[in-house]
């Protein structure tokens, strides 16, 4: 029988109702979108007894486990996945010397490419001391310091992604982090999966424990009996561990509350309909994952879409592809270049591919993007696998104001002072008139004392 034609829905920027299908459409791919699989949502009932919302469901798991430890670890970790940590609770480390002998020659060749390029880039683009002496006897230190402990977050649901501990992992050793601890659920494409597996020993990654969703986050933040506690957490996942990762911050950092994958491609009539069908395509496998055109020429759009039914033949996840494009994947036809750039900065897509003619010039009008894929042969998955910026990136309109994961990320910043006596008493009437606006008459003797010692000493 033959599978029914996708018709993407499309968004006229000339329609009334364009600001608010747009509004609904961001929405739809923020984290307060409650996009849950019918697992999640058959889980939840049967664990907690009634169909409580994520948020609420997150905050119970995590407040279970900082107050109970592993017990509350174990109790969720059997009802939502039927698996109890062991003692001790990591993936044994012969079970992962096992799995990075099992796998190809081959994998193990690219994995060591894929590391090689990404530490390349990490290290390049990683932040050093900088020293500023503005004047006589005044030096001012900006100090970044790597953080001691990080976990790292490894979806494992629907499918295996080693790429993902690449992503995390290489950025995070190349800013000089000593311990990294992986969490992923404890499934056959999770913590039980050999190419996993094999990635994490091959970066000389020991600790993978076997535990996912929220309990895991809350395990990484809070510390559990066999899993010390982070100082960071950074990684993808389902809306579960988004919206844990949002409940621990404060005790711990994170990187960022990612909602599902999403990509815009901007077309005209110079792009090629397969190459573009084919970047769709490959977001929305990800299931969910959004797919957004963005194009003025609606024959374009035309194409395009008959090439994504035509390439939806041959994909093996194709069921999942066709939801995901009917929930989240849309044509926005604007009147323009330059409004299709207006329109792409108000989505600020997680990774925009600027395919249409002169793509350099387009992507520098666009401000807002978690990554840009410039040109016909640059796809988003030579990104999403090997090029070196990491693939954990700003999502649901984030990009606005956030970042992608770097080695940056897994660095914090102090600042050092140093004044000569000289330098001090320069400064001294601007320091205490303002603290004498504040009222704050003990910092303005702080300073006032020492430059006083001084007079006294010189005469």
């Amino acid at each position: 029988m033959e599978r029914p034609r996708i018709e993407l829905r499309r968004l006229r920027a000339n329609d009334a109702q364009f600001a608010d299908q747009l509004a609904e459409l961001r929405r739809q791919l923020s984290p307060d979108g409650d996009v849950v699989s019918p697992r999640g949502r058959e889980l939840t009932e049967r664990v907690f007894g009634q169909p409580l919302s994520p948020s609420a469901v997150v905050e119970r798991i995590c407040k279970e486990v900082a107050s109970q430890g592993r017990e509350a670890v174990d109790r969720y970790s059997q009802a939502l996945d039927g698996h109890r940590l062991g003692d001790p609770p990591q993936v044994p480390r012969q079970r992962l010397e096992a799995a990075h002998r099992s796998v190809s020659p081959e994998f193990l060749a690219a994995v060591r490419q894929i590391r090689d390029n990404i530490h390349a880039f990490q290290s390049a683009i990683l932040h050093g001391t900088v020293v500023h002496r503005p004047r006589a006897g005044v030096c001012l230190e900006q100090r970044y310091t790597p953080l001691r402990r990080v976990g790292v977050c490894v979806p494992g649901g629907a499918a295996a992604y080693p790429s993902t501990v690449l992503m995390t992992v290489v950025p995070a050793q190349a800013a000089g982090v000593e311990e990294i601890a992986v969490v992923a659920p404890p499934t056959p494409f999770g913590a039980f999966n050999d190419d996993m597996l094999a990635v994490c020993h091959e970066l000389g990654v020991h600790e993978v424990y076997p535990v996912g969703g929220a309990q895991a986050v809350a395990a990484l933040a809070y510390g559990i009996d066999g899993i010390p506690a982070v100082d960071k957490i950074v990684g993808p996942g389902n809306l579960f561990v988004a919206l844990a990762k949002k409940f621990v911050y404060g005790t711990v950092d994170i990187d960022s509350i990612a909602g599902p994958s999403e990509v815009v491609v901007i077309a005209d009539d110079s792009t090629d309909p397969q190459f573009a069908a084919a970047d769709m395509l490959a977001q929305a496998e990800h299931s969910p994952g959004a797919s957004l055109l963005v194009t003025w020429d609606t024959e374009v759009a035309d194409r395009i879409e008959d090439a994504i039914n035509e390439q939806l033949r041959a994909l093996e996840r194709c069921e999942l592809t066709i939801d995901s494009l009917r929930a989240f994947g849309a044509v926005l036809i604007v009147n323009d270049r330059e409004q299709a750039c207006a329109v792409t900065d108000l989505i600020a897509p997680e990774h925009l591919h600027v395919a249409c003619r002169d793509p350099r010039q387009v992507a520098d009008r666009i401000r807002h993007a978690g990554a840009t894929f410039i040109g016909p042969f640059t796809p988003v998955a030579v990104g999403d696998y090997a090029a070196g910026p990491s693939h954990v990136l700003p999502t649901g309109g984030t990009a606005r104001w956030a970042s992608g994961l770097s080695s940056n990320s897994f660095l914090r910043s102090s600042s050092l002072l140093e004044f000569s006596a000289d330098a001090l008493q320069a400064i001294e009437p601007s320091v205490s008139l303002l603290a004498e606006k504040e009222g704050l008459t003990a910092h303005r003797q702080s300073v006032r004392i020492r430059c006083r010692h001084v007079a006294e000493k010189s005469n």
